[in-house]
């Protein structure tokens, strides 16, 4: 079971997300109902983990707040773009959820995250993506806004891997006050 802890978008951020498609050769979008700000990859859990690590995210607690999504950027590796994602303006109530969900799975065994944590919602895959091409594409996007909206909750997902990309199924969710 692969698992990931995220924020699930409105409907009308989705929608306003859709807009940013097109304008990159090689670019695998992602479908609108996968779009969602990820907290925590977990990746692949033994049978019955799930049990311990939705146990263990009930217990994390926080009011909801606001969230704005910004302009687009793109993660590279050696120069070769393979994602572009729409960016999250500064939020420290965002910050603090993403603390406290990290706590809590920690706490059931699983290996803390070594990553920094860079809020952005996934908007494209890209292979063999040329710089040059995305930062046109970024510049022609750089005004792109959406929100604020309210976020209320938060989500354990399951993904499933296929040869069109990957499906999640929401598995529990956690509601903010």
């Amino acid at each position: 079971m692969r698992l990931f802890v995220g924020i699930p978008l409105p409907d009308d951020i989705r929608a306003r997300l859709q807009r940013l498609k097109g304008g990159l050769k090689a670019a695998r979008w992602v479908d609108e109902e996968n779009l969602h700000l990820s907290l925590r990859f977990i990746g692949e859990v033994a049978g019955g983990m799930e049990s311990d690590i939705d146990a263990a995210l009930q217990t994390v607690g926080g009011p909801a707040f606001p969230l704005t999504l910004s302009a687009p950027g793109a993660f590279d590796r050696r120069g070769r773009v393979h994602a572009v994602w729409a960016g999250v303006e500064k939020s420290e109530a965002l910050s603090v959820l993403r603390d406290k969900v990290e706590t809590a799975l920690v706490r059931t065994g699983l290996e803390p995250e070594h990553r920094k944590f860079k809020p952005h919602v996934t908007v494209a895959r890209i292979k063999g993506g040329a710089a040059t091409e995305a930062g046109l594409y970024l510049e022609t996007h750089a005004g792109f806004a959406a929100g604020p909206f309210a976020v209320e909750q938060f989500t354990l997902f399951e993904s499933h891997l296929g040869h069109g990309g990957a499906h999640y199924v929401a598995l529990a969710d956690y509601p903010l006050a």
